[in-house]
């Protein structure tokens, strides 16, 4: 049996007001966790008043973009479940979200861990999620020290941008997975 896979957006923009980047980001990975068979999971998101569920969440990003088949993806992850919301984690994440797998171009080299040794975890049946920091600074170092695991997906500490780095990570482990 094989593990399941979430990203986890944390939200380092505006803690108060939805705003652009979170809705880019969220049609993106949209496309993203369904492209590669994970779920999604935001942290500490602001969600505008009147959309209290996830599906209609993706609906109203649907609307607004022509990203991810025009928000296609996200509303068939939202449809199937697969998106669920969070607030911002105080001594650690939802236990039902898996492993937690910081994504850093920075890793503890106590934490360290490659995408060979995350394919293989969810080989093993368990499941784990992807935190990735969206905005200018990142996951805070409280949240950083939370996961036992840090996931720097270039092997060689290089800083990429947001949706650069998820695609890579989602890619490189289901790649490893495909082996």
């Amino acid at each position: 049996m094989i593990g399941r896979m979430t990203i986890a957006l944390y939200n380092s923009y505006d803690p108060n007001k939805f705003r652009e980047p979170h809705r880019r980001v969220l049609a993106r990975a949209g496309g993203l966790a369904m492209a590669f068979d994970m779920n999604l999971a935001v942290l500490g998101f602001p969600i505008p008043d009147g959309l209290g569920t996830p599906a209609e969440i993706a609906k109203w990003i649907a609307g607004t973009t022509s990203i991810g088949g025009h928000g296609d993806y996200f509303m068939q992850l939202a449809e199937k479940g697969r998106f669920n919301m969070f607030p911002y984690p105080s001594k650690g994440l939802s236990p039902q979200l898996g492993e937690p797998i910081l994504t850093t171009s920075k890793p503890d080299e106590r934490k360290k861990i490659n995408t060979d040794e995350t394919a293989a975890m969810v080989r093993e049946g368990r499941s784990v999620v992807f935190i990735f920091g969206i905005g200018p600074r990142g996951v805070p170092k409280e949240t950083a020290s939370i996961p036992k695991y840090h996931l720097d997906v270039t092997g060689g500490g290089f800083s990429l941008e947001t949706c650069t780095a998820l695609g890579a990570v989602c890619g490189a482990v289901s790649s490893k997975l495909d082996q």
